[in-house]
């Protein structure tokens, strides 16, 4: 009798750890709206938003691909968005706008600038001089970041160099095809279009590595921002993110075909220029005192050329580190 109740126990008891474990499992995920721009800032989170739609992520993310930064801004600050992509700079000008209130927690994507020429006569920053340049962002992180490269090269940007600023790439591109000996510089996936376009074209910089060269730090080209409500409210889920969005950038770098028709899929670039721009997007997952040490260093000198392009003050609390 003793034996049959002592079984009978045992069968109860592994029923309610089974029954448990199921409650546990149809747990509700958590609902995180997140964001990010038409863009290579979009890369690292793409095969985080195609698993969400496949049911399998810890959470459940509600996602918005915003054509301009202002759409990504508006939301966050109204309180519509949890998490968002967005340029470095940007991410200094929304904490010093919300006072605080929205933080830097990851750099996932590095420098996108690259200089193309027609020919071979670009080796150096200094063969530049004399040279006309044509570029987009005229008044924000292109103009900026061309003129600290021209500088510290001894270039005077305003004299050595003809830098003619068009509203848009295709702009760009269609003005280099008018005047070969002319240069560009855009970002990814723009230059892989002017690659695709024309045979004699080649990548003669790498603003990134040009950047290197001169300071012991990097371009930093988008950032991962959030709200720090949510992150005092949803610690756990915002844990998950993080841990689903390392590995969606992962897979961005090394699924480079999938990553391409994901792209394609979710309306942010061509599958057939995505797949050969993605290995010049430097999609990367930073956290912690090195994403501190590398945005710093960046936002730094675009501080010292214009402080409105970061908001008008650098503040190392706008980088949220857990102890």
């Amino acid at each position: 009798m003793k034996k049959r109740f002592c079984s009978l126990m045992i069968l109860v008891g592994v029923l309610l750890g089974i029954t448990g474990c199921s409650a546990s499992r149809s747990q509700e995920p958590a609902e995180i709206r997140i964001g990010c721009m038409k863009g290579p800032t979009a890369i690292g989170m793409i095969h985080l938003l195609a698993d969400s739609e496949a049911g399998e992520t810890m959470n459940h993310y509600e996602y918005t691909i915003a054509g301009t930064a202002d759409e990504i801004s508006t939301a966050l600050i109204k309180g519509d968005m949890d998490i968002a992509a967005v340029p470095c700079n940007l991410a200094s000008v929304l904490y010093n706008k919300t006072e605080g209130e929205i933080v830097t927690v990851a750099v996932t994507t590095l420098g996108v600038l690259y200089l193309v020429e027609a020919g071979e006569a670009i080796e150096t920053v200094t063969d530049l001089k004399g040279k006309t340049i044509y570029s987009t962002g005229q008044g924000t992180t292109p103009e900026y970041t061309l003129r600290f490269l021209l500088t510290s090269a001894g270039l005077n940007p305003d004299t050595d160099v003809d830098i003619q600023y068009k509203s848009e790439a295709p702009e760009v591109l269609a003005a280099m095809n008018q005047n070969p000996e002319a240069i560009d510089m855009l970002t990814q996936p723009y230059n892989t279009v002017a690659l695709k376009g024309n045979e004699s074209y080649r990548i003669a910089l790498d603003v990134t590595k040009e950047w290197e060269k001169l300071t012991q730090g990097t371009v930093v080209t988008g950032v991962l921002v959030a709200r720090k409500e949510f992150l005092e409210t949803q610690a756990e889920a915002f844990e998950n993110f993080m841990k689903e969005y390392e590995e969606s950038t992962e897979s961005a770098n090394q699924e480079v075909e999938t990553t391409a028709q994901l792209l394609e899929q979710f309306d942010v670039f061509k599958a057939a220029i995505a797949k050969q721009a993605i290995p010049y997007c430097n999609v990367t997952f930073l956290q912690g005192q090195e994403m501190m040490t590398k945005a710093m260093g960046y936002l730094k000198v675009l501080y010292d050329q214009n402080p409105k392009a970061v908001g008008g003050k650098l503040e190392e609390g706008m980088f949220y580190i857990e102890e």
